[in-house]
């Protein structure tokens, strides 16, 4: 009785298992399907802080450390 009590067990968790791998997995696919890659000139949609740093920027760091890097 007890051998079948531990594969019943054994055969649950294993379909528990496999239905958190399922969902995860989908999650993953929508998440991935939700970003443009081959979206046109990426560049020019760029948030904002990312790029090159603007002209008073890269004054302000040469008065602070006399260089830019």
């Amino acid at each position: 009785m007890e051998t079948m009590i531990t594969i019943i067990v054994i055969a649950v968790l294993i379909a528990l298992g496999t239905r958190l791998i399922h969902r995860l997995n989908a999650q993953h696919d929508a998440r991935i399907a939700a970003h443009h890659y081959g979206e046109p000139f990426p560049a020019l949609r760029r948030p904002p802080g990312h790029g090159h740093p603007a002209p008073t920027e890269r004054a302000a760091h040469r008065r602070l450390t006399g260089t830019w890097p």
